[in-house]
């Protein structure tokens, strides 16, 4: 569980106890499920355990973990993350190039396309999308810093897209963009406001068919998919409002597959029959966000975040406080590594180094000097005061979420340590959404899914992505604003030679370290368990040692097929380094009202 201040280990491994007898008390009366529609054939249906959050469907608007897990699905991209490490490969595109300058890209659009509804996809319909966002503020909202960089781009004919950039760049500008028909979305008369909730039609393995919110999402197959057909009938997400509930769920077969759990829970399953569990590599990070002073993109400023927040060495102390490595093997149990930055180690190219001269670790003594430093000194119960006021912040939670609060029980006494007044302030997780959208918090616990390349998840650490208190305008990570960071971040997005490249990436995270908008905490790995009885040929991505959901494409589940039907045929599947078996026909997403952080910052596994 949660980990222990180093002065307190007798009382962290108490605390470890009681969470493990209430894990196994949880496993044994688990709270019932959302009512969902069982599927015919049982053995084609992959049902799937989950609490996941979602605003829309709407892939110009939402970077919610489960809808934008969806939106690979629904859309292709022009060019795709392949499975075995997340390089550069075919989408809509078959091939491309650049010309010597590097400011004007070429693709080839796939012959023959055709949206899920029959009508033919064509260059036009890249070329529209991509001018929707560069035109429309509402079209930009999740990814608009992507086309930043876009002049102009044209289709020169159906089969050929030109992409001219103001500066040459060195990530793909085809990455990591859906695609939608332009035949549907141009009759859309407020795209920002699409929920885009029914009768989707796109260009991916699979279309979503209805949503009924707090309930059930339905997805059907393409047979228009360009790689070919499905191995399964359904798949069909469950929704449960406990994640002990969704452990049983799995031991008793009442579920077939189920992410994101916790150490005790990735432990307490092991040996169950039926049961294989995927230990993965992770490409999320989790931290501890800091308000240090909310304002939009011009500058405009919002929320109730402490004063004292705004200074560096407030939040300096707060990170030297904090004991991270013990919270990272106390409370996730060594699944997970140690953190620098963003950008997580996965991705070594691009990661800060954990012996870079600027990151420090836990320093009691330093944490004390720069609170010093900064003028607040300790009153006579121990607590900090400055011009009259106490050092008193508060840490917004989610009460559903044991790691949250396990964190906020280890943090308190630490910072009290230093004589910091923590409160924790546990909530369900649309007051959460609504507070830390609005800058109503000092701190909270954070996390992202970052892609193979660092642009996108540098570009919303920039003053210009800053949405309003409304949630209007970009996408931020943290509310973060640094114009030296900014200049190093438009370096590198033109920097054409890769190692002088990742130098500069390394610059702009180390300087955003030693700002201190958050503290990282670590790179979580990403525990999953599947029933192996009832079905075989996962893809994992990266193929070594990855993992099977929440990837950077539609790998995941597209080789999945029943282990009775492989047992019959004498052969399975196999997507993953470079194969295709088809992906399911259709899929039954059951969502409840489990909501995480904010309508900019859901819960900390919410996010894309």
């Amino acid at each position: 569980m949660f980990a222990h201040h180093r002065l307190r280990r007798g009382w962290v491994k108490c605390l470890a106890g009681v969470a493990a007898l209430a894990l196994a008390g949880s496993l044994a009366a688990a709270p019932a499920h959302a009512e969902t529609t069982e599927a015919a054939d049982d053995s084609s249906v992959l049902r799937i355990a989950t609490d996941g959050f979602i605003d829309s469907f709407n892939p110009f608007t939402s970077f919610y973990l489960l809808p934008t897990n969806t939106f690979r699905y629904m859309y292709e991209n022009l060019v795709a993350n392949d499975a075995k490490d997340g390089s550069i490969t075919e989408g809509l595109a078959t091939e491309w190039n650049t010309d010597s300058d590097g400011k004007v890209w070429t693709y080839k659009i796939r012959p023959d396309m055709k949206w899920s509804d029959g009508e033919p996809l064509t260059a036009n319909d890249v070329a529209w999308t991509y001018t929707q966002m560069m035109e429309k503020e509402e079209m930009a909202v999740a990814n608009g810093s992507l086309v930043e960089n876009f002049d102009k781009v044209e289709a020169t004919d159906d089969s050929t897209v030109v992409i001219t950039l103001k500066e040459p760049q060195a990530n793909n500008p085809g990455q990591e963009i859906p695609v939608v028909p332009e035949h549907v979305w141009s009759k859309v008369d407020k795209p920002g406001e699409f929920k885009n909730d029914k009768d989707t039609v796109g260009s991916g393995p699979f279309q979503l068919e209805s949503y009924e919110a707090n309930k059930s999402v339905t997805l059907k197959a393409n047979p228009n998919f360009w790689r070919g057909n499905p191995k399964l009938d359904e798949i069909q997400y469950r929704y449960y409002t406990n994640s002990d509930a969704q452990v049983q769920a799995i031991r008793s077969g009442e579920v077939d597959f189920i992410t994101g759990l916790t150490p005790e829970q990735f432990t307490a399953i092991k040996g169950a029959d039926g049961v294989e569990l995927n230990d993965g590599h992770g490409r999320r990070f989790n931290g501890i966000s800091i308000n240090s002073g909310m304002a939009d993109a011009k500058g405009k400023e919002f929320g109730t975040g402490a004063e004292a927040l705004r200074d560096k060495k407030v939040r300096q102390a707060i990170r030297a406080g904090i004991d991270v490595e013990t919270l990272r093997k106390q409370v996730m149990q060594d699944y997970a590594q140690p953190a620098t930055s963003f950008i997580p180690a996965v991705y070594s190219t691009w990661a800060l180094p954990t012996d870079d001269p600027v990151v420090s670790g836990f320093d009691v003594d330093q944490a004390k000097k720069l609170l010093d430093e900064a003028g607040w000194k300790e009153g006579s119960d121990g607590i900090r005061e400055k011009d009259g006021k106490k050092l008193e912040l508060r840490f917004l939670t989610d009460a559903d979420a044991p790691i949250e609060q396990n964190t906020a029980k280890f943090l308190e006494p630490w910072m009290k340590d230093i004589g910091i007044k923590l409160e924790n302030e546990s909530s369900d997780v649309d007051t959460v959404s609504e507070r830390t959208t609005k800058g109503d918090y000092d701190m909270y616990f954070s996390g992202w899914s970052v892609n193979p390349d660092p642009d996108y998840q540098m570009s919303i650490n920039t003053c210009g992505q800053r949405p309003d208190a409304d949630g209007n305008g970009g996408t931020t990570q943290d509310g973060y604003c640094n114009k030296d960071y900014d200049k190093l971040y438009q370096q590198q997005h033109v920097e054409l030679d890769g190692a002088k490249r990742a130098e500069l990436v390394k610059q702009a995270l180390a300087i955003n370290y030693e700002d201190t908008p958050s503290v990282m905490l670590w790179y979580p790995n990403q525990l999953e368990a599947y029933r192996s009885d009832k079905f075989t040929n996962f893809t994992k991505q990266p193929s070594d040692g990855g993992a099977i959901a929440n990837q950077v494409g539609y790998w995941g589940y597209a080789s999945v097929e029943s282990a009775s039907a492989e047992d019959a045929s004498g052969e399975g599947g196999g997507l993953g380094a470079g194969g295709w078996i088809g992906i399911g026909v259709a899929a039954i997403v059951v969502i409840g009202g489990g909501a995480f952080f904010l309508t900019r910052r859901k819960k900390s596994d919410d996010r894309e």
